[in-house]
């Protein structure tokens, strides 16, 4: 599937081929601090299909729990992550912030990550109640 993105300003743009049945949620805590939230929704790239169209964004190097170096790719005006990559040549994978891309609403995670990072109750999310918009004041 070819897809597109952009970072929350429109400074940073990309485009990518991905493979829908691949998108999953990471519960790393680098992806929960990251990100601000209990999860992250993450889809790789198909490798060499990643393309920068703008801008050019500020990479940081991060060593995972793993002591994988990866180049974690935010715009440098807004903020808004957009990848993780490659920290050297060795690697050809991105995996994109999923909420970047303009077909987001259609892609649907199929597999979890990082269980046992994962807050407590992330279990009870579809049991909470919902409202349409903010809640009243």
């Amino acid at each position: 599937m070819k897809v597109d993105g952009s970072c929350f300003c429109g400074y940073l743009t990309y485009a990518a081929e991905i493979d829908p049945a691949t998108v999953q949620l990471c519960h790393c805590k680098d992806c929960q601090i990251l990100g601000g939230s209990a999860f992250r929704v993450v889809v790789p790239a198909l490798e060499g299909s990643f393309r920068l169209l703008t801008g050019e964004p500020t990479i940081y190097v991060k060593a995972a729990e793993s002591g994988n170096r990866r180049g974690l790719a935010f715009c440098p005006k807004c903020g808004t992550a957009i990848y993780s990559g490659p920290a050297d040549t060795s690697s050809k994978y991105f995996g994109l912030r999923a909420p970047t891309l303009r077909q987001f609403r259609e892609l649907v995670p199929t597999h979890s990550v990082w269980r046992r990072s994962s807050v407590p109750w992330i279990g009870k999310l579809t049991q909470m109640p919902w409202d349409e918009t903010e809640l009243p004041l």
